[in-house]
This record gives C-alpha cells, sequence and structure tokens, in this order.
C-alpha cells in the first residue's frame, strides 16, 4: 500500500507542471494513465463500476467524479484531481485541488481550509478513537469557517479494494461510530462547498456538481493507522 500511495502522490506532482489554461482535461488523463502504468501499477479507477477513465477531473462547482474529456481548463478556475492505483492488488487513494493559472482569494481559502479539513481529520485517525471524531473535526473546521460539507459522499476503508468498511463521513459526533485500531487504513477526503452543502449527479450519471453553482474543493490521503496515529502513505 506505500508502494499504491507513493504511485498516486507521484502522479499528481508530475500533473502539476501540465495544469494550466489551455489544456484540455483528457489530456491529463492520457498523462496520468502513462505514468501508472510506466511504474509497473495499474490505474485503479478505469474500469471500476465503470468508470471510463484514469482520472476523475472535476472543475469549480463540480465536487466529485468528473470525467475527463474535451473540457479546456481556464484562467482563475480551480481543479479537484482524484487518482488511484494498484500495486501487488493493494490500492492507493489520493486526490488535490489545483489552481489554474491565478485564482481569486475566495478560492484560494476555499483551497486552504479543505486541505486543513483534511490534516485535521488524519490527526484524529489514532488508535482508541473513533469513526466520528474523525468526521467531527472535519465538519467544525469547514462550518466554522462558513463552508458546507458534503455529506452524500464519504471516505472510506481500503486496501484489496478502493472502498472498504467502515466508512469516514466528514461529519459527525465526537465519540461515535467504530473505534479505530492499529493497522486500520482509510482513504480520508473531505469534499467541502462555497455554498449550500446540496448537489446532484449530471447526466453523464458520475459527475457530481453544487446545486448552487458555487465552487467545491477536494483533498484526498490514504492512510494507515499505527500505534503512534496516522502514516500518510500518499504524503
Amino acid at each position: 500500500m506505500r508502494r499504491a500511495g507513493k504511485v498516486v502522490k507521484d502522479t499528481l506532482c508530475m500533473l502539476e507542471a501540465y495544469i494550466k489554461p489551455g489544456i484540455e482535461t483528457i489530456e491529463l488523463d492520457r498523462l496520468a494513465e502513462a505514468y501508472i502504468r510506466s511504474q509497473g501499477a495499474i490505474p485503479g479507477f478505469k474500469g471500476l463500476y465503470g468508470f471510463p477513465a484514469t482520472l476523475c477531473i472535476s472543475v469549480e462547482d463540480e465536487v466529485v467524479h468528473g470525467i475527463p474529456g474535451k473540457r479546456i481548463l481556464k484562467e482563475g478556475e480551480i481543479v479537484g484531481i482524484d487518482v488511484g492505483s494498484i500495486v501487488d492488488g493493494y490500492y492507493g487513494d489520493h486526490a488535490r485541488s489545483f489552481a489554474v493559472g491565478e485564482i481569486d482569494e475566495a478560492h484560494k481559502k476555499l483551497m486552504s481550509v479543505t486541505k486543513e479539513c483534511l490534516i485535521k481529520g488524519i490527526e484524529q485517525a489514532k488508535p482508541g478513537n473513533r469513526i466520528g471524531d474523525i468526521g467531527h473535526a472535519i465538519q467544525l473546521h469547514a462550518e466554522s469557517n462558513g463552508y458546507a460539507v458534503v455529506t452524500e459522499l464519504v471516505g472510506h476503508g481500503i486496501g484489496t479494494k478502493l472502498h472498504e468498511d467502515p466508512q469516514i463521513p466528514n461529519y459527525g459526533q465526537k465519540g461515535s461510530g467504530p473505534k479505530i485500531k492499529e493497522g486500520m487504513c482509510f482513504a480520508i477526503e473531505p469534499m467541502i462547498n462555497m455554498g449550500s452543502a446540496e448537489v446532484f449527479t449530471k447526466s453523464d450519471q458520475w459527475t457530481i456538481c453544487t446545486v448552487d453553482g458555487k465552487p467545491s474543493a477536494h483533498f484526498e490521503h490514504t492512510i494507515t493507522i499505527t500505534k503512534n496515529g496516522a502514516e500518510i502513505l500518499t504524503k
């Protein structure tokens, strides 16, 4: 899982240089697939549940699960890129939101707070805590900054399948849910909206967007629980 985590981390680091105004999202997808395969890994998303691409690329009001295509990235947008890999039957899962060229302060703050939400959630992922402690920390930080947490979508356990139990909501009550134990592996992934929490699915049956058309940001790490707390496998 460390190797699978390194592949997806390195994939997004590689793509960063190409995320500029004027590039088609399908071109980012081609670059990512070629890189993952060059590392002896398999794209984790392509074909899973029928998804057609290596990357989920979600722009502005698209929350997650955007399908790469002919869309051209524009100056001032933010784009969330989610990528999975399989190494020797084990998954890595990682997402980051990126600025396309220069973005305004409102977009910068949304991205910054969402990344902070992820870190605060990870800090709660330690033996003896409960799953609700992770979601509570994420929700508290997002809402105290005036943002909304997407509740229809959650993080998840991860291992020989991309999505395993337990679910890891980005909201919740302290002290609730299953107990966290050493050796567990999670993908924690806050999806935070600038406006309301409401979302809908586009006619492509994949892309999830905000109802109010306001931007959303997404950050995700795969972690494993050690006796000392979380080790991030995609850092």
